[in-house]
């Protein structure tokens, strides 16, 4: 776990780009503990959810953000609404002075818009095409509002979570796009960029014991292997802290444009920057996947 006495990104300025739970809070997080203003975006906040229906919010991470150290700020964004994203922009670029040093795109979303285990043509399109604008338009639209002021500035980084630091299929052919675009998008986005010294690149969490997984499971935090009666991979599983770890890392490492343009995943940053994950644990998705026959991600 980073040494929170240390605050490497103090008058950093950052957007997560749906921070309501999962890896997005945690990032939002782990940036706001080393220092950082955070402004937490998502479509949930308090007396209003989204269509989810869970009861995280942007406002409760905001607050987390400001409890570890750091400046956290509630913005409700609904990412698919081009105007409420350059609105986004245009109050960071005024209330910051134009500055924005982290852009992290974490929008989602589509957990009950995949269908396993039904081949792509015997499912709605309309829920493949939802994930896809909600998974990959929304950080088209995020970037493309976002990353001007980095250019102006001459310094940023662009970080987009994703699941898998590979191309290849994911189970569902709707799943894959949706997963495999943010790992281009990245690679893309560094080429266009190395002129103006921004970089952009991904990265990927193992197993995820997020709050919605763990709920899936009917466990928690505390019993969360007990959830290994019912899927036994679940035993290697990280909490989304992990995988914040290393996004704070990144941020707060000079030398982090060698890396533009790379899919990186939890457990390689762990074994880089030096990391535990906060229940002391110190997963390696990458060595049990391999242990267990499984497909790299």
């Amino acid at each position: 776990m980073i040494n929170e006495n240390r605050k490497p990104l103090q008058g950093k300025v950052a957007v997560v780009a749906g921070s309501t739970r999962g890896a997005g809070r945690a990032i939002a997080v782990m940036l706001g503990a080393a220092g950082a203003t955070v402004y937490c975006t998502g479509r949930s906040v308090r007396g209003q959810a989204s269509d989810i229906k869970r009861s995280e919010t942007i406002n409760d991470t905001a607050d987390m953000v400001t409890e570890r150290g750091g400046t956290g700020i509630a913005v409700q964004c609904d990412h698919t609404v081009e105007e409420q994203v350059k609105a986004l922009f245009e109050r960071v670029r005024e209330e910051q002075d134009g500055r924005l040093d982290i852009l992290v795109n974490d929008i989602w979303g589509g957990e009950h818009l995949t269908h396993w285990n039904v081949p792509f043509w015997e499912q709605f399109l309309s829920d493949g095409l939802l994930m896809q604008e909600r998974a990959v338009t929304t950080h088209m639209i995020t970037s493309y509002y976002g990353v001007p002021l980095m250019v102006e500035n001459g310094s940023g980084l662009v970080i987009e979570v994703t699941d898998g630091s590979t191309y290849r299929y994911r189970g569902n052919l709707y799943y894959s796009l949706a997963k495999i675009s943010p790992i281009h998008l990245a690679e893309a986005m560094a080429e266009e960029l190395r002129p103006y010294h921004v970089t952009a690149l991904s990265v990927t969490p193992g197993f995820l014991r997020s709050e919605q997984m763990l709920d899936h499971f009917g466990v928690t935090e505390e019993n969360w292997q007990d959830a290994a009666t019912q899927e036994p991979h679940f035993i290697a599983s990280e909490t989304p802290y992990f995988l914040a770890q290393g996004v704070a890392a990144l941020a707060a490492d000079p030398d982090v444009a060698v890396k533009s343009g790379k899919a990186l995943t939890s457990w390689d940053l762990s074994d880089e920057y030096g990391f535990r994950d906060i229940d002391g644990r110190r997963p390696h998705w990458g060595h049990y996947a391999k242990e267990q026959g499984l497909p790299i991600s």
